[in-house]
């Protein structure tokens, strides 16, 4: 019995020095959900064959530095991940997607599992022309994000509100990338939204 117990605690021992233990990682986790990204849709079962995201929607997470860096053109949305490559097939244009009315207010939010220290969110826009049947890539976007919040290393709580404005002049199908740029490490979190103007 004894014998029984004590490789039961150092196989969990083991298992847990593993997790903890990955190297490249922020230990951090979260995800947009307004407007609703991709893998929010699939954690909430409005969309099938997602893979693994139904059970991590928090952990779409890739090199930072974007867009000079950070995860291909054609995996952007997965953050290069490729467990996640659900996410990046554009699925003939048919996402779920969340409406908007360009240059009104609007609150983007995020949600997170665990929380880690902050440069900054980052929201880019694709360009009109953009095609939503196709995988997302750099040319697709807006060069510059339409919003940028910084946060100089601070830690979000345990979920974030962000006051902006929806660019002006859009209209149709479009995209926004949310990106969470970790400050300690050299990774971000990614998230895709499918919006209709």
């Amino acid at each position: 019995m004894g014998r029984k117990i004590s490789a039961a605690a150092i196989g969990a021992g083991l298992a847990m020095v593993s997790v903890l233990g990955t190297s490249g990682t922020a230990q951090a986790h979260g995800y947009s959900t307004a407007p609703t990204s991709r893998q929010s849709f699939c954690a909430q079962g409005a969309v099938a064959d997602c893979g693994s995201i139904v059970w991590e929607p928090q952990s779409v997470e890739g090199p930072k530095g974007f867009p000079q860096a950070g995860p291909p053109d054609g995996q952007i949305c997965s953050g290069g991940n490729q467990r996640f490559a659900q996410l990046d097939d554009p699925r003939g244009g048919s996402w779920p997607a969340t409406n908007l009315t360009a240059g009104q207010g609007y609150t983007f939010r995020w949600t997170f599992t665990a929380r880690h220290s902050t440069t900054d969110f980052q929201y880019f826009i694709t360009r009109d022309g953009y095609d939503p049947r196709q995988p997302l890539t750099r040319a697709d976007l807006e060069p510059q994000p339409f919003m940028t919040v910084p946060m100089g290393g601070r830690q979000p709580g345990q979920t974030e509100a962000h006051q902006g404005t929806v660019p002006t002049q859009k209209s149709g199908r479009h995209l926004i990338l949310a990106v969470w740029n970790v400050h300690d490490t050299g990774n971000a979190f990614y998230a895709c939204s499918d919006v209709q103007f």
